[in-house]
């Protein structure tokens, strides 16, 4: 049996962070979340990027807002998964932290030929 203990990497989901309320804003969080395309706004002169992220694209209704400073991730694309730490302010925006390792993004269909077929057994 393996433990990881401290090493372990834990998020959030946007629906668990609201869960949570006042108890965790201004704490220092991870949450994931899907993309969604139609929010991503870049201002480069300022750096300033915002989009929101969702538990499931098939419900927009309560989105996570994001805004992070640094530059365009190639990979930030609708219904990729990203992976924020920052914090989550009392106006309900989350706030990045502003280091290149803050913002992790998976493109869904970069890795789609990685895997092989199941194979029934």
């Amino acid at each position: 049996m393996t433990s990881f203990g401290s090493s372990a990497q834990y998020f959030l989901t946007v629906a668990e962070l609201r869960a949570k309320g006042a108890n965790i804003v201004g704490d220092d969080v991870r949450v994931s979340g899907v993309v969604n395309g139609a929010s991503i706004r870049y201002d480069a002169p300022s750096l300033r990027l915002e989009f929101d992220i969702v538990d499931n694209l098939n419900n927009l209704d309560n989105p996570l807002h994001v805004v992070y400073f640094g530059p365009k991730p190639d990979l930030l694309q609708h219904e990729a998964q990203a992976i924020i730490e920052g914090t989550w302010q009392e106006d309900g925006v989350f706030h990045a932290h502003n280091r290149a390792d803050s913002l992790l993004l998976k493109c869904p269909t970069r890795y789609e030929e990685e895997f092989p077929d199941q194979v029934d057994g």
